[in-house]
């Protein structure tokens, strides 16, 4: 992987088929997006396709999966749908 496509960070994605939610974390957007919408992930392959709702740069992985877990752990459609609205999170 070309390090100019490295970029750690949080992303949520929708389903276009009953629009769920996902949240994951990854270094490469891309490569991640590209995953999801072809099926390799388990999580995901039977809700395809997906479209990315946000990108949050982090400046490690550490931090893109300590946020990843605290958004998960609301289980809160409503807090997904204002940090879309915001194109940002604010807990950390």
């Amino acid at each position: 992987m070309p390090k100019n496509n490295i970029q750690p960070g949080v992303y949520i994605l929708q389903s276009l088929k009953n629009k769920t939610y996902y949240i994951g974390s990854t270094i490469n957007i891309e490569e991640r997006f590209n995953e999801h919408n072809l099926g390799k992930v388990a999580a995901t392959k039977h809700l395809r396709p997906w479209i990315l709702m946000l990108f949050y740069k982090t400046l490690t992985t550490k931090e893109a999966r300590q946020i990843e877990y605290k958004l998960k752990k609301f289980k809160s459609r409503k807090i997904i749908e204002k940090i879309i609205k915001n194109q940002k999170i604010t807990i950390k």
